[in-house]
């Protein structure tokens, strides 16, 4: 494990959670799956962690039962570089789940995913205050982003 890991909390979809997750990633694995035992606290045998990794990062999936739900406070970035990249995360997370403005989604598991086109801050980073504006001003409009679109308005 490395010095800091995402542990995220689910009501007893932890291994599900994990597994729609490294399906949709590259470079991702699940590396640990631990179940308990007679001491609990869960039934014996039921999941109750799953270690994994997303683009090399790790995870950690808790099966810690319902007390405690995923908010937008906390979100995981997405950046992709073309836009078949965006179209794949997109429909991947979001299927089940709830789209958001500005290339936010809930998952069907209520975790919050922002799917970043790297051309997207490029273009609002860049120098031109005035089409930096063009492009907020088009991301407002959108749920998933589209580039050719925020192209479109960089050049206006």
């Amino acid at each position: 494990m490395k010095s800091i890991t995402p542990c995220l909390w689910f009501d007893g979809t932890a291994e599900e959670a994990a597994n729609l997750y490294v399906s949709i990633f590259k470079n991702a694995k699940i590396n640990e799956i631990s179940r308990c035992g007679d001491a609990g606290p869960l039934p014996k045998g039921a999941v109750w962690t799953v270690i994994f990794e997303l683009d090399g990062r790790p995870f950690m999936a808790l099966n810690g039962g319902p007390m405690f739900k995923f908010t937008e406070a906390i979100s995981f970035q997405i950046y992709c570089d073309t836009q078949e990249e965006v179209d794949h995360h997109w429909d991947s997370l979001v299927a089940g789940g709830t789209e958001q403005p500005c290339g936010w989604l809930k998952d069907k598991f209520g975790v919050s995913w922002q799917v970043v086109p790297n051309r997207l801050i490029e273009l609002i980073q860049g120098p031109d205050a005035a089409k930096s504006k063009r492009v907020m001003e088009a991301m407002f409009k959108m749920t998933k982003i589209d580039i050719a679109t925020i192209e479109a308005a960089a050049g206006g």
